[in-house]
């Protein structure tokens, strides 16, 4: 390895092979309980919460660890309303055919359609953008790696860190998405990638069965 730049002592920390295998099962099965929300509450969350998500997933790994990514946290009323507007008026089109037969097929189970009130109840919008490029501190334009990868990382980092807090979240893509970029006021060189509504579920929320019905560790893993 080279080490012509500094470098720091590697903050590690060890745990014996049973409170290893307890530790991992304990945060599996935390997560397994996170679901996907669509009936959300207006119920305030105190603004330190989304914070400390959103430091938690600005330490995601990056490809040169350019942190490709910016995090928008809306709350103010007139954007989410705004978001929202935008965001139907793209699913409307979506839903009344831009998308393929088989994607709406797709989408049956989960009883969803082009209205999205949740982006305007929930407390909470944080629209994740991918910075596509970025600068040097000289001011010369640089390029970023695995922005995607990167940007994707983070924001499993983010719902992750979201759910043990105590919140329900939703991840949503409406297609396609420049008016956050608009909207939002963000540079040219972001592009939006996804909005993570946060917040308390609604009194009563229910989810769809067919979420429930995840692939077995069998299918999506290979021990070799």
């Amino acid at each position: 390895m080279n080490h012509d730049y500094p470098h720091v002592p590697l903050e590690f920390h060890e745990y014996p092979p049973a409170e290893m295998a307890a530790r991992a099962r304990a945060f599996a099965d935390e997560l397994m309980r996170r679901r996907t929300v669509r009936d959300f509450s207006d119920r305030p969350v105190p603004r330190e919460i989304v914070a400390a998500a959103i430091d938690a997933a600005r330490h995601a790994p990056s490809g040169a660890n350019h942190q490709p990514w910016h995090f928008v946290a809306v709350s103010d009323a007139a954007l989410k309303r705004r978001i929202r507007a935008a965001a139907e008026a793209e699913e409307k089109a979506f839903y009344s055919g831009r998308a393929s037969a088989e994607w709406l097929e797709a989408l049956r189970p989960l009883g969803t359609d082009w209205q999205k009130p949740f982006l305007e109840i929930a407390p909470w919008l944080i629209v994740v953008f991918a910075e596509q490029w970025g600068r040097w501190p000289d001011g010369r334009r640089r390029k970023n790696y695995y922005v995607p990868e990167s940007t994707g990382i983070a924001s499993g980092f983010l719902l992750a860190c979201l759910h043990h807090a105590g919140l329900a979240t939703l991840t949503h893509t409406p297609n396609p998405m420049a008016f956050l970029g608009e909207t939002l006021g963000r540079p040219k060189n972001e592009k939006a990638i996804m909005i993570i509504v946060a917040g308390y579920p609604a009194a009563g929320a229910v989810v769809p069965t067919h979420a429930l019905q995840k692939k077995p560790l069998g299918d999506v893993a290979t021990f070799l």
